[in-house]
């Protein structure tokens, strides 16, 4: 039987490779090949009446690390320069703006319409509007470099304010005033805590000779992302600012850090950590999907009356995205009109909402449908693409 497992993981992986090359060409989003590879796994494996622990429980777990791993594979992409301010700028505004409009305006409709109580319409609005880093910034190898900067930076902070908002409300505030300030003063000990842990895990990187060091340097970042966690810190700005450090050394390249630190070597240390962190991430992400699949329930997706209310909520999310690109951004707006797909995050925030808060109008296979549509809506975006850039770096 043992052999039978490594067989069955074996093609898992080659196939996830294989769905990973062949999504340039097909423009059919490599995450959406997971997740339906998943869902045949689990027919197959009901059809042959084989027998398979609940994996309901290691969904989170497989999913905050994926979290982790590609946000901070994404930051370690990014080069800071001023040519890229604008982009930096426009990503940073679309995430923030586009999340506060979409969460108020649901929440509204669900408080006026349905007599549901503000903080539980937020914390059902929350996971809805937050865009997933973990499927965006893959599905985003086809598009323009600059397309794709700005995919990873407005993801990101998208996944970053979501849950920062998302913990305020579960763990409850007294006033908005005091409730932003906590906010603020969150961040600013997350900031502190980054550039400390980021410091300390770069000298780590540099200076030690073991044969056994990138995975250790992993095992920290984790480590210290769960206990930010833990004391309701926004976790995911340390992992983002972790990897812009690294992404942008040169600018710590003066006379005075030259005596302490060989820059060359650093660079191909970097390099080398980035590499390890890219393959681990992609066998993480890869499973997490196939494993989303797997515990998808066909029922819940094909239901018809769910699926109404499903597709509205996606129109109104695309129908936001095109007014604020078309009169904020005032750019182009394809291919980026189609990559705010819901998915990792959305999961498991949803799953993270507490029992008395959940709502039976939004259940588990209407979140479902919308992460299911807004990753079809990929294929379009992707079929759309232009090979000039969009937004002026």
């Amino acid at each position: 039987m043992a052999y039978q497992v490594i067989i069955a993981f074996c093609i898992i992986i080659l196939l996830a490779y294989l769905f990973d090359i062949t999504g340039k060409y097909s423009k059919i989003p490599g995450v959406l090949l997971l997740i339906l590879l998943g869902i045949i796994i689990r027919v197959l494996v009901t059809r042959a009446g084989l027998y398979v622990p609940d994996l309901e429980p290691v969904l989170p777990i497989i999913g905050t690390l994926g979290l982790i791993l590609i946000v901070m594979e994404a930051s370690l992409d990014l080069r800071i320069n001023n040519e890229k301010k604008k982009i930096i700028q426009k990503s940073i505004l679309s995430a923030v703006v586009l999340f506060f409009l979409f969460i108020f305006i649901f929440s509204y409709v669900l408080n006026a319409f349905f007599s549901i109580p503000w903080d539980t319409a937020l914390l059902n609005a929350i996971p809805l509007g937050i865009i997933s880093s973990a499927v965006a910034i893959p599905a985003a190898s086809n598009i323009s470099p600059a397309n794709k900067e700005f995919v990873v930076y407005e993801s990101s902070f998208s996944d970053i304010l979501g849950i920062l908002v998302f913990d305020f409300i579960v763990v409850g505030f007294v006033s908005v005033s005091s409730g932003l300030t906590n906010l603020l003063l969150d961040s600013f000990v997350t900031l502190l805590i980054s550039i400390l842990a980021t410091t300390a895990l770069a000298l780590l990187l540099h200076k030690t000779t073991h044969h056994v060091n990138y995975v250790i340097i992993m095992t920290f970042i984790i480590l210290i992302y769960t206990l930010a966690k833990l004391i309701h810190l926004p976790a995911l700005l340390f992992v983002l600012i972790f990897g812009l450090v690294l992404a942008n050394y040169r600018f710590l390249e003066i006379p005075f850090t030259r005596k302490f630190i060989n820059f060359e070597k650093f660079g191909k240390d970097i390099e080398s950590f980035k590499n390890i962190s890219g393959e681990l991430t992609f066998l993480v992400r890869s499973f997490f999907f196939i494993m989303f699949g797997y515990l998808t329930k066909l029922d819940e997706l094909l239901n018809g009356q769910n699926l109404t209310f499903s597709a509205g909520i996606v129109l109104f999310l695309i129908l936001l995205r095109w007014l604020f690109f078309k009169q904020v951004i005032k750019e182009p707006i394809i291919p980026l009109l189609f990559y705010a797909p819901r998915g990792l995050i959305t999961i498991l925030l949803f799953l993270s909402i507490p029992e008395i808060n959940r709502l039976e109008i939004i259940n588990e296979g209407i979140v479902t449908q919308v992460i299911f549509i807004s990753i079809l809506l990929l294929s379009p975006g992707n079929m759309l693409n232009k090979t000039k850039t969009t937004l002026q770096q």
